[in-house]
Formats: C-alpha cells, structure tokens, sequence
C-alpha cells in the first residue's frame, strides 16, 4: 500500500506503520515541519491503508500540470466562504428552513480542546499507517495538487480546498496537515484568537457542516474549542 501511494506523491516519504504511537507521529511530524522551510517542502501526513494497489487516486495530470490548473480556477478564498454560505442558506430557504438553524448555534462555551492529530487513528483509537510526505509546493495551500482531496457530497473541490486553506493561512498560519479518505486536518502555530472564534466557527462550519451536525452538535461549543485549539479537524460524512 505505501508504495502506489508513494509512487503517485512522486516526493520524499517516510512509512508509518500501524500501531505506531501517536506521540511518535506526531514527533516525526514536528521534527519534519522544523526543516520544512529551509528545506522547501510542506509535511503532509497521508492515510497509506486508503490507497492499497488496486485504489485510483482522482489525479490525471502531473502534479505541476494540475497545480496550474487549480489555479485557473481558484476562487478568493473569502469570497468562496460567502458563496458557500449563501448556497446553504438557499438551499434551506427553499423547504423553509433558516441556516444555521437556530437550534445549532448556540453559546460559545463546552468545547473540545484539540491538540493532537485525531485522523492518524481509527475508530479503535488505534493509528494506522501514514506516509509522512515531504510535499514540494512552494506554498502550504498548494498540497491538494499532489493530494486532491474534495469533490464528493459537500465535501468542496480541489480548488475550493485550495482557497480556504489560502485563506487560512494567511490570517491564521493554518497549513493542511493530515490527509485521509474524509478527514482533513490543519496545523496551527497557535491558537486562534478567543475574539475571532465565533467568526471562524462559521466558516468552517460553511466549509464542512457535519463538524457540528454529526459532530461538536454547536457552532457556539465549535468556536469554544477553536480559540483553545492547535488543530483543526474535518470530516466528510
């Protein structure tokens, strides 16, 4: 499995296996970022067990070749945000309902602190095998050029990843950092500002609902976590 998926990075990649510990991923990753920048690569952590010999993975042209493409084509990230926002609200307008629902926002208060990478285990809680690729994008953004990612249900395009991730970014520091089947994950240099939480609560919340519909179940206790938090987490129903 780690070699179709190494084979089609085309980049440097270090095999994790399963049953790894999580405090060693996560060392291996943070030793990986420390060199990242002078080295002139973005760490992303792939799921390997997604990609075994017979997966196809959604890519046709180089990574350099589709890169290019993806640029063509990529919205302004806030302006991604606002149209997603208002095709929700659309959306729900038209069997009579308000989005967010009422019900779902909620104060800011009980929220989930993550300081860990929670896509390198599995439902056991145990981890499964990654590959720790040195990614050659000349920005952190630019990664779902080798790894496409989006595309599927609600889940936003690969273009579309690339824009919130820009965004992100540039008023946050986040950079994507694990990559599964339906998990991404972003790594901060800090948490976000307390100020700021309920603001991005709402646009993560635009970018993947079921974070709080099958997840944290408020946009309020989201926000909490996120002022607290070092990582961000999504998944895609």
């Amino acid at each position: 499995m780690f070699e179709n998926l190494k084979t089609f990075l085309g980049c440097p990649c270090t095999e994790i296996p399963a049953g790894t510990t999580v405090e060693k991923i996560m060392d291996l990753y943070q030793a990986a970022k420390a060199r990242s920048v002078r080295e002139g690569f973005t760490p992303v952590l792939i799921s390997a067990e997604d990609w075994d010999g017979d997966a196809e993975i959604p890519r046709e042209k180089s990574p350099a070749a589709y890169l290019k493409e993806l640029h063509s084509v990529m919205p302004d990230g806030k302006a991604f945000f606002e149209q997603r926002t208002a095709y929700f609200k659309e959306s729900a307008a038209e069997y009579g309902y308000s989005w967010p629902d009422e019900s779902i926002l909620g104060p800011m208060e009980g929220g989930d602190v993550i300081d860990r990478f929670l896509g390198i285990c599995n439902y056991r809680d145990q981890t499964i095998p990654m590959v720790l690729a040195e990614i050659p994008a000349e920005h952190p953004w630019e990664v779902f050029a080798w790894m496409p990612f989006g595309g599927w249900n609600e889940c936003p395009s690969d273009e579309e990843q690339m824009a919130a991730a820009k965004y992100w970014f540039e008023q946050y520091g986040a950079v994507p950092a694990v990559i599964t089947r339906d998990v991404l994950e972003f790594d901060l240099p800090a948490p976000v500002p307390r100020e700021r939480a309920m603001e991005l609560a709402m646009e993560q919340f635009a970018f993947c609902t079921d974070i709080v519909e099958q997840g944290c179940g408020s946009i309020g206790r989201l926000a909490d976590g996120l002022w607290q938090s070092d990582k961000w987490f999504f998944w895609w129903d």
